[in-house]
């Protein structure tokens, strides 16, 4: 059983007194909240963000990794359920991306509508099947990591924190190769999909194609120089694109 509990699934970096929209962000394989620590002070006041907090790290290390898609966004989906009350944009990063697309089609079962939703450095889901890593040795799937362009890619150099990263690691890279839905819905918000124009794992076609899962006319694409973590050296400007979008929700 997997707690719901809102505190254990989403770190609030700056509250908002009244928030106009909350803006939910899902980290990368391997990935936590803290890459989403510096966007409170660049977005405006009313915007309040919400970072997921996957098990199986940081403070939530104890918990078992979700290795399953279907599994991890339902109880996503139900654990925002106290943050209803404002309305919603998501955000995902790699592995985040598909993940806040199935949240986002879990809301929409219910009547919500997500007021945007914005993938980053992954193509749409259904493109194409990856390499699978997930069942790689440690050195091939830290050599992958590190071909990317991960900037904390050296924590794995430490064997104390390999052994600390590593599961969470592998865990979410068998939760992504084994995501292959056949036929993927579209959603009713406006996608924008952002992407870094020398990521080595995105395919621009397989980028292009989030456009047949947007609403209708509403698909737009934001390159940005950088490769896979292009999100760390752009991120003001790519929040900055993320606020001017958000302000026409």
């Amino acid at each position: 059983m997997y707690a719901t509990d809102a505190k254990k699934w989403f770190r609030v970096h700056r509250r908002a007194a009244d928030p106009r929209l909350r803006l939910v962000c899902f980290p990368h394989a391997g990935g936590t909240a803290q890459l989403f620590h510096g966007w409170p002070a660049l977005l405006p006041t009313d915007v309040e963000v919400l970072a997921v907090r996957y098990p199986g790290r940081q403070d939530r290390l104890a918990e078992a990794c979700i290795e399953d898609m279907a599994t991890l966004a339902d109880t996503i989906e139900d654990a925002l359920r106290p943050w209803l009350d404002r309305p919603l944009a998501l955000f995902g990063h790699s592995m985040g991306a598909c993940v806040a697309y199935e949240v986002a089609l879990r809301l929409e079962t219910r009547g919500i509508v997500p007021e945007h939703l914005l993938v980053s450095a992954h193509e749409a889901p259904g493109w194409a099947e990856r390499v699978a890593l997930h069942d790689a040795d440690d050195e091939t799937l830290i050599t992958h990591v590190r071909h990317l362009g991960d900037l904390h890619s050296e924590a794995y150099d430490i064997p104390e924190l390999r052994d600390l990263l590593l599961p969470a690691l592998r865990s979410d890279y068998r939760l992504i190769e084994g995501y292959h839905p056949p036929n993927p819905a579209p959603v009713k918000a406006p996608v924008t999909a952002y992407v870094g124009q020398d990521d080595p794992s995105c395919a621009l076609d397989g980028v292009l194609a989030w456009s047949g899962l947007a609403a209708p006319g509403s698909f737009e694409l934001c390159p940005f120089p950088g490769d896979h973590f292009y999100l760390a050296a752009r991120e003001a400007e790519v929040v900055a694109d993320v606020a001017a979008r958000l302000a026409r929700a």
